[in-house]
């Protein structure tokens, strides 16, 4: 896959990623047992792909600690909505760029250029603003429960750096399974109502907001180093509040809008920088 083909596919996996906060809001189950639920909804989608595809199952080293990071990943974030404000869970779970750029550093001697650093602070500053009028102090556990997020989430992007297609979504779909199994006590002590809405929106949840995009992550990060992946996934938070614009009518308010601008600005400056420095590598 080419550069420019993983970071559209990148894109349109944050885009779905940010359904996220319509569909849950309308589902009144336990957070945790939301949580479960939509990732084995979602492994049957990674399952689905994995056996059209061809790709056969690898459980070694390198796919287990994925898996293991980004189960971590998708339960604290779950956990940090209950702890904490949505804003500051967001906000802190998209640390993972400056998590990705410390961690290589100091573990696996990497340097990152100017650009990456500057596109890292200029993102982080940029939903910082977005969510400038929602952030508030306190609510010290579910704060760090949110780092812990984005620390994991940088760990799983790392982990699996350079692997193959069969590891990648391996991880992923091992990943699903351990967010499930962690939410298994949760179903039993607080079973959850069926009804057609809830139903509906579970299947929404499961397929669209979170099985599709895990196999675009998949396939784009074979692509895309850990850091690109990271940065580009920026884009879901900013459209949380567009789908809320349009399906409530609630405008973004002025530091919404600018946080908006300075992200896509960065993120669009830093992948044109990315690409004319690759054409002039290969020329």
């Amino acid at each position: 896959m080419s550069r420019n083909r993983a970071i559209l596919e990148m894109l349109l996996c944050a885009a779905l990623w940010s359904i996220a906060g319509i569909f849950i809001k309308l589902v009144p189950w336990n957070s945790i047992v939301i949580a479960g639920v939509r990732s084995l909804i979602a492994g049957a989608v990674m399952l689905a792909y994995m056996r059209i595809r061809r790709i056969g199952f690898t459980a070694d080293k390198r796919s287990v600690s994925g898996a293991a990071a980004l189960g971590c990943t998708l339960t604290c974030f779950v956990a940090a909505n209950k702890l904490t404000t949505a804003a500051n869970a967001i906000v802190l779970q998209f640390t993972a760029p400056m998590f990705i750029v410390v961690f290589s550093a100091l573990f696996l001697g990497k340097r990152f250029s100017r650009a990456d650093i500057l596109a890292v602070a200029f993102t982080m500053l940029g939903i910082s603003l977005f969510f400038f009028d929602q952030l508030t102090p306190g609510h010290i556990l579910g704060n760090c429960v949110a780092i812990a997020a984005g620390m994991t989430f940088a760990c799983y992007y790392m982990s699996l750096e350079g692997a193959s297609e069969s590891e990648r979504m391996s991880a992923i779909l091992m990943a699903h399974a351990l967010t499930f199994l962690v939410s298994v006590p949760f179903i039993i002590t607080e079973p959850p109502e069926p009804s057609a809405p809830a139903s509906a929106c579970m299947l929404v949840l499961g397929v669209v907001q979170l099985g599709i995009p895990y196999v675009l992550l998949g396939r784009a990060s074979g692509s895309c180093p850990p850091l690109a992946c990271s940065l580009l996934g920026a884009v879901e938070p900013l459209l949380n509040p567009v789908w809320v614009f349009i399906f409530d009518g609630e405008a973004p308010g002025v530091w919404a809008l600018a946080g908006g601008v300075i992200v896509v600005a960065t993120i669009t400056a830093w992948c044109v920088h990315g690409d004319l420095r690759e054409r002039k590598s290969k020329a």
